[in-house]
C-alpha cells in the first residue's frame, strides 16, 4: 500500500489539530479533576507519573527520534522500511522487557513507591504501551491525519470515562489510569493497522548492531532532557509535600500546553528536514530551518508575555482558589516557553537530521547538571517557585550551548529573527492587558478573554506598522 504524501503545510494544520486537541484536554480534564482530588491527590498522580516516565525513557533509549529519522529516509522503499521497522522494534522490545522487570522490582523494594504500589502499577502500562505505539513510524511517514484522528477519539472517551470514574477526593487512581488511557490506548490500534505500511516477515539475520551507536548517543540525550523535564517534580515530592507538587504541577500544566503549541510546527518537520538531507537538497533544508526560526520565535514570545501577566487569572480558572501558591511558579516558568521552542527546533528538527545529535547531547548534559544543582539551593527555600525558577534557567543554558555550537549551520537563520521587534510588541501588548487583568473583578474566564484581546491588539500594533512577514503570513494562510 503507497503512502500517501502531504504538504507541510497540511501536516502542520493537522498537528495544530492535534495541539488544540491536547490543549483543551486538560482543560477540561484538570479543573475537573483538581476540584475532586485537591493538591495532595493530583500531587500523588503528578508523582507517580514522573516516576514512570523515567522508565518510559529507558524502554524507548532513543528510538523515537532515531526512528523517525532512518524510517523517513527510506519511506519510498517497502522493502527496506519493513526491515529497518523490524530491527529497531526488536531493539525496542528488549529494552521494554528489562525495563519492566527493573520497574516492577522497584515498586516492590522501595518503601516510597510501594505506599501508592496500585498507583504506580497503573503509570507502568505505559511503558509496555509505548512499545506497540510503533509512533515514529507514523511520524517518519507524515501520517499526521491518522495520529490527530485516533487521538480526538481516545481523549474523547477518556473525558467519558473521567466524569464517570473520579467523583471523590480518594479516586486519584482512576484518575490516574484515564490519564494512561488518553495518552498510550491508541497505541495498541498503531499497532494493528502497521501491516498497511510494512511488509511483516521473519529476518534470519537482523542487523541490530548499526543501530546501537546512533540510538545509544540518542538515548544519553533523552536521559539527561528527561532530567531537568522530571526532576524538577521528582525532587519536590521527595523534599517537599504533595501539596507542593501539586501547586507545581499546576503550573507545569499550562507550560506543557503552551509548549505543544511552540512546538507545533517543529514536531512535523524532522521526517521532512531528514528526507531533504538524504536527497541533498540542501537549499529546501535552509530555506525551512530560516521559516521555522521566525515563526517559532514569534509565538513563544507571544505566548510567554500573555501567559505571565494572566498567570493569576489562569490558575483560578484550572484549578481554582485552593491553588493559589501556584502563580507565582506558573509566572517564573513562563520565561521557559521562549529557550524550550528554539532549542527543540534547533536540537531535534534541524542539528539532528544533519546527524549533528552529539551537539544537542552536550547541550542537555548542561541542562541537567544546572537543574539538579539549581533544584538543591532553590527548592528547600522556595518550593514550586523554586522549581520553576531552576528549569527556566537550566532551559536557556540549554539554547545557549546549541547556538554556540551550531552557530556554522544555524547563524543565518537566527540572525534573520527580528527579535527586538517582537519582544517590543510583547511588552507593549502585555502593558494594557496587565492593567486590565490587575483591575478586574469579572470572572477569570472572561477576563482571561478580553485581557487576550488587549494583548494581542497591543502586540500586533509594532507588527502591523512594520510590515512584519511573519504577521502576513499567518493571517494570510
Amino acid at each position: 500500500m503507497s503512502v500517501k504524501k502531504h504538504t507541510i503545510r497540511y501536516n502542520f494544520m493537522m498537528n495544530l489539530v492535534l495541539t488544540a486537541s491536547n490543549v483543551l484536554f486538560p482543560l477540561i480534564t484538570f479543573p475537573y479533576a483538581s476540584r475532586i482530588l485537591y493538591a495532595e491527590g493530583i500531587g500523588k498522580v503528578a508523582f507517580a507519573a514522573s516516576v514512570a516516565n523515567y522508565f518510559t525513557m529507558l524502554a524507548s533509549l532513543g528510538i523515537p527520534t532515531y526512528g523517525i529519522r532512518e524510517c523517513a529516509k527510506v519511506k519510498d522503499d517497502r522493502e527496506k522500511l519493513s526491515k529497518l521497522v523490524q530491527e529497531i522494534f526488536i531493539i525496542n522490545s528488549i529494552a521494554t522487557a528489562l525495563t519492566t522487570v527493573l520497574y516492577l522490582c522497584s515498586i516492590a523494594l522501595i518503601p516510597r513507591l510501594q505506599q501508592d504500589r496500585k498507583l504506580f502499577l497503573i503509570e507502568g502500562i505505559n511503558i509496555v504501551l509505548n512499545l506497540f505505539g510503533v509512533n515514529w513510524l507514523y511520524q517518519a511517514l507524515e501520517q499526521y491525519d491518522y495520529i490527530t484522528i485516533r487521538s480526538l477519539v481516545f481523549k474523547t472517551i477518556s473525558i467519558a470515562l473521567l466524569f464517570i470514574f473520579v467523583r471523590e477526593k480518594n479516586q486519584y487512581a482512576a484518575y490516574a489510569f484515564v490519564s494512561v488511557f488518553a495518552l498510550a490506548g491508541s497505541n495498541v490500534l498503531n499497532f494493528l493497522r502497521l501491516r498497511r505500511y510494512i511488509t511483516l516477515k521473519k529476518i534470519y539475520k537482523p542487523k541490530l548492531r548499526r543501530h546501537l551507536k546512533p540510538i545509544l548517543i540518542l538515548f544519553a540525550q533523552n536521559v539527561t532532557t528527561s532530567v531537568y523535564t522530571n526532576l524538577d517534580i521528582f525532587m519536590l515530592g521527595i523534599m517537599k509535600t504533595d501539596a507542593d507538587v501539586g501547586y507545581y504541577n499546576a503550573a507545569v500544566k499550562i507550560k506543557i500546553l503552551l509548549t505543544t503549541i511552540v512546538t507545533s510546527l517543529g514536531n512535523v518537520l524532522l521526517p521532512r528536514m531528514s528526507y531533504y538531507v538524504e536527497q541533498r537538497e540542501k537549499e529546501q533544508f535552509f530555506m525551512l530551518m530560516k521559516k521555522s526560526l521566525k515563526l517559532t520565535a514569534f509565538l513563544s514570545i507571544l505566548l510567554c508575555g500573555f501567559f505571565i501577566v494572566s498567570a493569576r487569572d489562569c490558575i483560578l480558572f484550572l484549578a481554582g482558589d485552593g491553588f493559589s501558591p501556584a502563580v507565582s511558579a506558573m509566572k517564573l516558568i513562563m520565561p521557559s516557553l521562549i529557550p524550550i521552542g528554539l532549542s527543540g527546533l534547533i536540537g531535534v528538527q534541524i542539528l539532528t537530521p544533519l546527524n549533528k545529535e552529539k551537539y544537542v547531547l552536550y547541550s542537555v548534559m548542561v541542562g541537567a547538571a544546572s537543574d539538579f544543582l539549581l533544584n538543591l539551593y532553590l527548592i528547600p527555600q522556595f518550593g514550586a517557585a523554586g522549581a520553576a525558577l531552576a528549569t527556566t534557567i537550566a532551559e536557556t543554558l540549554v539554547l545557549m550551548v546549541q547556538l554556540f555550537l551550531g552557530r556554522e549551520i544555524i547563524e543565518d537563520g537566527v540572525r534573520g529573527v527580528p527579535w527586538i521587534k517582537y519582544l517590543l510588541s510583547m511588552m507593549i501588548g502585555a502593558i494594557p492587558a496587565g492593567i486590565f487583568m490587575i483591575k478586574s473583578s469579572l470572572p477569570a474566564l472572561l477576563t482571561l478573554f478580553l485581557g487576550g484581546c488587549f494583548y494581542l491588539v497591543g502586540f500586533s500594533f509594532v507588527l502591523l506598522v512594520t510590515k512584519d512577514d511573519t504577521l502576513r503570513d499567518i493571517m494570510g494562510r
